[in-house]
């Protein structure tokens, strides 16, 4: 198709789309494709999950009336069509960029994303208090939560679906049943949505019973109850069971996510329904690119290039680090066990399961399972590794209070993408864990500078007797920083490979920093010099428990302490250190450095650190400054 033939051009909102024939929706769906495999393959991006639901996206905004009808999309990272679709074609090329539009729904972009997701199964709540505050308020839009069946993992998804059952309202819930969330679907849950795709010969004589029935003239009331009698009955014969229908809802389906004519008739079927309903759709992730549909794991995340070093050599990912040294101490350790939350690949545990598949557990999106689950392991005597991004485990803090440290209980929690997360924006940054964790009492905190240190630390976490957290951020490790210096319970390293006691100072400026910040310390370390201002450089290590009195005595041999940490403001290492100054009287003035007290937008890492003043210029130009006004006062 030449460009003066597009479609896709003339696309500027959902009503563009209402009086399009099939064939010519047909073509659109193979340019809206198109549009988002070149996007992604240039920015990076979700590809495999956007390519599966073109067309059911389609069909919803031909049937529904977006923004007045809600249209929640679960997790979120399936919403590239539907952007494309309301009014953001000309500037889909932005996708990710700093500046440009997210990956995931945002209400600060557009009316038509109504509710902000990043984190799964949260969509049939937000659906259902849409739908409420709308009856409340006299209104008859729709709501409508598409979620995916890796989704229903989520015990949270359970939850909205009993109340919503209890509550009657006429919910549509769209099931994408794509049978995987991000690795393939496991569990009880799996299984049972493939028996119901499989008793489609139910909903096959149902749509041409349906059909027939029409046709006939009409003869009164009394025939149409006793097709219904007729459909319940057979329904009776095929179903023995219906989770859905068990819980209130109305169940239609599997029917076809990629016939958009289909998808249409049970959607405008389903409109008139004043009752909740499940609608069953079946799709293929990575619709339409061969690649993507043979491996739509490997295809459910592009980047836009990998990480380097600045000579231009591949360096290694500390995901990447932490999957190897598992399955090293996998053969010395038989205690050891994994665990994961839907994300065997992308926590770098995909050579343990291979290593050793009786001890690798995933549980799916189910990340307070997961938690708890690792703690009866430990409490058997196991020592049970729990690796999940530093965004996904805030949903699991009540378990890692009460169910681990209470106990005190040996688990260690590998935890990916802590600090700043490049390109998926606000839902997905890792700012949180080390203001949630230091509040919890038995836990220990660690945060590694290098690769190698990152196995030290996970060695040296499988020996202690309580729990323990070691943060990493998603970018390449440092190859060899402070390898060869032993961990010391509540102590740092200081840059340089000399050792440095706190009475022996070299510099009237300590700057203390968390291990991801390393590569933006060196660069200020550089920048510093060239301004002749003298530093001493302290990689923290333990941000939980601190050695106070060590601390202390740095504070004291210095004129000047800044503290730089990849983490909020509120709660964070620089306010406990500002606080230990206070109460051990120490005599430097503290400079904190951190992402302060707010949310970040998608960009890439360097960008998010230059936005927070953490990056090698900003943490100069915060010290430069600093100086000055202390030289003043």
């Amino acid at each position: 198709m030449n460009e003066k033939e597009s479609l896709l051009e003339h696309i500027n909102g959902p009503r563009d789309i209402k009086n399009l024939s099939f064939s010519e929706l047909k073509a659109l769906a193979a340019e809206i494709r198109h549009l988002i495999y070149s996007t992604v393959n240039r920015n990076g991006g979700h590809l495999s999950s956007n390519l599966g639901v073109v067309e059911l996206t389609i069909a919803l905004h031909r049937v529904f009336n977006s923004p007045e009808d809600k249209i929640i999309w679960d997790v979120g990272h399936q919403c590239y069509a539907h952007k494309i679709l309301t009014g953001r074609r000309d500037s889909f090329s932005s996708l990710r960029l700093a500046g440009g539009i997210s990956g995931f729904p945002n209400r600060n972009e557009s009316l038509h994303d109504s509710f902000g997701t990043g984190h799964a199964s949260t969509s049939v709540s937000a659906a259902l208090g849409f739908l409420a505050g709308e009856r409340i308020s006299g209104g008859k839009s729709h709501a409508i939560a598409v979620l995916g069946d890796g989704a229903l993992t989520g015990g949270m998804a359970y939850e909205a679906l009993s109340h919503a059952g209890q509550l009657g309202l006429p919910l549509i819930v769209v099931l994408n049943d794509n049978r995987m969330a991000i690795s393939p679907n496991v569990g009880g849950l799996s299984k049972y949505l493939s028996r119901l795709s499989m008793k489609a010969k139910y909903q096959n004589f149902r749509r041409s019973f349906d059909a027939a029935v029409k046709k006939i003239p009409a003869a009164g009331e009394h025939i149409f109850n006793g097709i219904t009698r007729l459909k319940r009955a057979v329904k009776a014969v095929f179903y023995t069971d219906n989770f859905f229908v068990d819980l209130g809802f109305e169940y239609v389906g599997p029917i076809n996510g990629h016939s958009i004519e289909h998808l249409e008739a049970v959607l405008c079927d389903v409109q008139k329904l004043n009752l909740p309903v499940v609608i069953h759709v079946l799709t293929q992730k990575g619709k339409g690119y061969e690649p993507a549909e043979r491996d739509p794991s490997a295809f459910h995340a592009l980047s836009p290039s990998p990480p380097q070093t600045p000579g231009g050599a591949k360096c290694e990912s500390f995901t990447r680090v932490l999957g190897g040294a598992m399955v090293e101490l996998g053969a010395k350790e038989p205690r050891l066990t994994a665990l994961t939350a839907a994300m065997e690949h992308g926590t770098g545990l995909t050579g343990f399961r291979k290593a050793y598949p009786e001890r690798f557990f995933d549980a799916g999106i189910a990340e307070g399972h997961v938690v708890t689950f690792a703690a009866a392991l430990a409490a058997r005597g196991l020592r049970p590794v729990a690796a999940v991004y530093s965004t996904f485990l805030q949903r699991a803090v009540d378990q890692i209070i009460h169910d681990v440290a209470l106990q005190n209980l040996p688990v260690v929690f590998a935890i990916d993408r802590a600090g700043f997360v490049p390109g998926d924006g606000e839902t997905h940054q890792g700012l949180f864990d080390i203001s949630l964790l230091r509040a919890i009492p038995n836990m220990t905190l660690l945060s590694p500078a290098s690769g190698e240190e990152l196995k030290t630390m996970l060695d040296w976490a499988l020996r202690l007797n309580g729990p323990c957290a070691i943060r990493y951020p998603k970018t390449s490790s440092t190859p060899s920083f402070a390898a060869e210096t032993p961990l010391e319970l509540g102590r740092g390293v200081f840059l340089t490979a000399e050792t440095a006691e706190p009475n022996t100072a070299k510099a009237g400026v300590l700057v203390a920093f968390t291990g991801g910040l390393y590569p933006s310390i060196q660069r200020a370390a550089e920048l510093l010099r060239e301004k002749n201002i003298q530093a001493d450089f302290y990689n923290l290590r333990f941000l939980k428990p601190v050695d106070e009195d060590y601390l202390a005595a740095l504070l004291d041999s210095h004129e000047i302490a800044v503290f730089a940490e990849e983490g909020v403001k509120n709660g964070g290492f620089g306010e406990y250190a500002a606080d230990l100054a206070l109460r051990k009287k120490c005599r430097a003035a503290i400079l904190t450095l951190n992402a302060g007290d707010r949310y970040f937008a998608h960009g890439s890492r360097g960008e998010l650190l230059a936005r927070a003043g953490l990056d090698g210029e900003g943490i100069a130009a915060s010290i430069a400054a600093y100086l000055k006004t202390v030289k003043k006062v």
